[in-house]
């Protein structure tokens, strides 16, 4: 199969192939093979103009949102580099290059990396049309945590629930544990979740299983859209509101279509903002679709007693 799908991306470059206007837009990206089911992001702007911008989530290491560079069609095919940052610098890496071409509508790429050559296949990004527009009523609150087990949840890879644990009413993960997975898929919502992060460590809160709400032991430092509460590499807090570690944390998040808001330990931090695309904890590739509530485990010890999710309708 990959040898087939190489040589569909390379026999792009012939006679018949689409216009540079195309690529232009906002791709969801499926890797194939083995990619522990994360779901890649890539954004290009101004093909048709020879003159090509974007920025991809996913496709270098540490999966954050990342400026392409170098950016040329030649052919039919579009290539690029990724722009890393580093802390709160930037710095280029010319060592990610990227490669696409555009087939049957949908998006062929490959991506070389230190592990290897990774490919995937791009879908168009869908619109998504609801808004937080004052409309939407909450339903019946439904607790998704039972505090007495992982009933409810599931590890994304099957058979490694045992990196998660609940002793005394709190859910805890081991190190390197699995991304946990609520086995109900929900659409708009309002999420209430009480955690502790332990000094240094990290985690994250996945939005239908798409967008990152971050978990982080960042208390007086400034406020970052890496930092804790942050939707993770794009939208940053307007203020840290972070609590120090081992202390109780309170996280509020309300989500219609794209837009989210966030209020942490009592703050409003992020207000109606629109969540334009995917994060590095994406594995839900449906967009237009209702998805899960993921909890990532591999970055840290991050603790959890509360977990309450209320349906909004209109």
């Amino acid at each position: 199969m990959y040898r087939r799908f190489l040589c569909l991306l390379l026999c792009c470059a012939g006679a018949a192939v689409a216009g540079d206007e195309e690529f232009n837009g906002r791709w969801i990206i499926q890797p194939l093979g083995e990619n522990n089911g994360r779901v890649l992001w890539l954004e290009i702007n101004g093909a048709e103009s020879g003159t090509v911008s974007g920025a991809m989530v996913g496709g270098g290491p540490g999966g954050q949102l990342d400026t392409i560079r170098d950016a040329r069609i030649e052919h039919g095919q579009l290539r690029f580099h990724l722009e890393r940052r580093i802390g709160r610098e930037r710095t280029v890496h010319v060592k990610t290059p990227v490669t696409a071409a555009i087939h049957d509508g949908r998006l062929l790429g490959a991506a070389l990396r230190d592990a290897g050559l990774l490919l995937w296949v791009g879908e168009r990004a869908p619109l998504l049309l609801d808004s937080d527009d004052g409309s939407w009523k909450e339903g019946t609150p439904a607790a998704l945590f039972n505090g007495s087990d992982l009933s409810g949840w599931h590890t994304l890879r099957p058979g490694r629930e045992d990196g998660w644990s609940v002793d005394d009413g709190i859910l805890k993960n081991r190190r390197q544990a699995d991304v946990l997975v609520s086995d109900a898929a929900f659409w708009n919502f309002r999420l209430e979740i009480e955690y502790m992060v332990h000094p240094g460590m990290n985690g994250g809160v996945g939005l239908r299983g798409r967008y990152e709400i971050q978990i982080l032991d960042d208390h007086a430092r400034p406020a970052s859209d890496h930092g804790n509460g942050a939707l993770y590499g794009r939208i940053a807090p307007r203020v840290n509101a972070s609590r120090p570690a081992r202390a109780w944390q309170a996280l509020d998040i309300r989500l219609v279509g794209r837009e989210v808001t966030v209020v942490l330990n009592g703050i409003k931090t992020i207000d109606r903002a629109v969540v334009e695309g995917f994060t590095a904890m994406a594995t839900d590739w449906q967009e237009s679709e209702p998805g899960p509530i993921t909890l990532q485990g591999d970055h840290g010890a991050v603790e959890f007693r509360k977990i309450l999710l209320t349906p909004l309708a209109q």
